[in-house]
């Protein structure tokens, strides 16, 4: 067996499964995070420019992880997905519900990375309506998931679409209540008078 044989065999399968799973974890990372930011939620550990900061930077790692993800599905050729079929939804030979939804998942991260680097030009309002996308995205990409990943039956697999969905739905039901900005304040020191009976 050749070096060769054994990436573009075994190690890309591996790798493909890897990323795609790597890529729900951290685009639930991101949703979560987006949650927070849009509660304006802070504390005196987490001050708001760190939680906005880091879903900026999971949501980089999101397209990173996906292009491994597409890359390796791709260039495997274990499967008949072609590139048109990543980003025309339920154009694949191979489970075209489910990686048709893939498809779909693409192109909603498409749009807003595109819009987030055009935000100066476009407009908040106009980038905060397409960044709405996230939210339906990601429940498009865990049926894609299950639908169309090797291990989805697994019970570690199960447990961690479970995890996801949980951290997601405690997320957001927390949000729906809030309704208005959450800051989380150190408890007031005790105020005690002057001996001296003056201020």
């Amino acid at each position: 067996m050749t070096p060769v044989f054994a990436f573009g065999g075994t190690s890309m399968w591996y790798l493909t499964r890897a990323s795609g799973i790597v890529s729900l974890l951290v685009l639930t990372a991101s949703v979560v995070l987006g949650l927070l930011t849009s509660a304006r939620w802070e504390s005196r550990r987490w001050p708001r420019f760190i939680v906005e900061g880091l879903h900026r930077n999971v949501s980089l790692l999101v397209v990173v992880f996906l292009a491994i993800h597409i890359t390796t599905t791709v260039v495997d050729g274990f499967v008949p997905i072609g590139w048109l079929d990543v980003v025309i939804p339920f154009t694949a030979g191979y489970r075209p519900l489910w990686i048709g939804l893939g498809a779909l998942a693409v192109d909603c991260l498409i749009a807003i990375v595109i819009t987030s680097l055009l935000r100066v030009r476009i407009g908040p309002k106009v980038w905060r309506s397409v960044h709405w996308l996230a939210y339906g995205c990601w429940p498009i990409a865990l049926a894609h998931g299950f639908g169309a990943g090797t291990d989805s039956r697994m019970r570690w697999m199960l447990g961690l679409d479970a995890a996801c969905v949980l951290a997601v739905l405690v997320t957001l039901v927390w949000r729906l209540i809030v309704r208005r900005p959450i800051i989380a304040r150190p408890l007031r020191a005790t105020l005690t008078p002057s001996r001296g009976g003056g201020r």
